[in-house]
């Protein structure tokens, strides 16, 4: 390490080595949930036996074989909700990279939700399929209805927001239990919205497939979110460099007392005799050109501002009353003494 190292360190940005890469089984991974995609899809479109999957579920109606655990997955489905979740992974993921020093897991939870909205909101709104409890026709898909409802988007948030934690595991042990955990609760979530009835079961199933593609193709956006997190950086760095820069001293109000080595503004520390005196004349136009005392509104000057004194008296010089001519009446109360004595 350099000398100048040792005395100005730095803090080290944390390496991204423990993040998956595009591994081939990682690639394989992909590509067998990419085809299973398009087969559900193609499924549901030419009315295949998944349809028929999907009608005798929810003629046989979930939701009243148990009705004891009703209310319990009334609350548990809320993990499957976008806004819930967000904001709790959110808190954690935030915790960490303020921990860390670093922008990156909000970056990949970030990227993920984005592309959990762009791909799954672009299918629903396309294949406009209606939920069981707006069907019209039995046996029918409910394709291209107008509806909003294929793929399940509780399950594929479910699948991305719970996933995200396991993708950000730090150690080979927390990534395995993180993935078992989230597989089961995005388990459950997609389960659940078949019990209550808001959701096919080819529903659950895209979703399930939409959420781990998202999931799977995360570390091709690895370099991209890397350069957004050195443009963020470098940006918030010009920002406090640019605020230091701009601040100011407070400007002081106007004083009695300037500078030193002011002609306008500071008094004479001449005694009186010293170099040629001053006329009357000028020493009345000095005195009328001479600002207040303080401006109007403004309270006297403070005690830093006043004529310093000293146990004798002030230090201001005494006025000159050698040059000043005796009163007439004076002279001639003296004269008349005179002359009476």
């Amino acid at each position: 390490m350099r000398t100048d190292e040792r005395l100005h360190p730095t803090v080290e940005r944390p390496t991204r080595r423990g993040l998956p890469r595009m591994s081939r089984t990682r690639v394989w991974l992909l590509g067998l949930t990419l085809a299973a995609y398009v087969a559900i899809v193609v499924g549901v479109v030419t009315t295949s036996k998944l349809v028929t999957l999907d009608w005798q579920v929810m003629l046989w109606r979930p939701y009243k074989q148990w009705p004891q655990i009703h209310a319990f997955l009334d609350y548990f489905v809320v993990l499957g909700q976008r806004g819930p979740t967000a904001v709790i992974v959110l808190a954690w993921l935030g915790w960490r990279a303020w921990r860390r020093r670093t922008l990156h897991p909000l970056l990949v939870l970030g990227t993920s939700l984005l592309l959990l909205n762009v791909t799954v909101g672009a299918v629903k709104y396309g294949l406009g399929r209606l939920g069981p409890h707006y069907a019209t026709t039995v046996g029918s898909s409910e394709m291209f209805a107008g509806g909003d409802i294929f793929p399940s988007g509780h399950t594929a948030n479910a699948v991305v927001t719970w996933g995200v934690l396991a993708y950000l595991a730090t150690t080979q042990r927390a990534q395995r239990w993180g993935s078992v955990a989230s597989a089961l609760l995005a388990l459950g979530v997609g389960a659940t919205t078949v019990y209550l009835g808001t959701h096919w079961v080819s529903d659950v199933l895209l979703g399930w497939a939409a959420g781990l593609l998202i999931l799977l193709a995360l570390p091709w956006f690895e370099p991209m979110m890397a350069r957004a997190e050195d443009y963020l950086v470098a940006g918030w760095a010009r920002l406090r460099k640019g605020s230091h820069r701009g601040t100011t001293l407070p400007v002081a109000g106007p004083s009695l007392v300037g500078p030193r080595g002011s002609e306008e503004t500071e008094p004479s520390r001449e005694p009186v005799g010293a170099g040629t005196a001053q006329s009357s004349s000028t020493q009345a136009g000095a005195v009328a050109a001479a600002p207040p005392p303080y401006p109007p509104g403004r309270p006297p000057a403070g005690r830093n501002e006043r004529t310093p004194l000293t146990p004798v008296g002030s230090r201001r010089p005494p006025v000159d009353r050698t040059g000043r001519p005796a009163a007439p009446l004076v002279q001639q109360a003296r004269g008349s003494r005179g002359n009476g004595s």
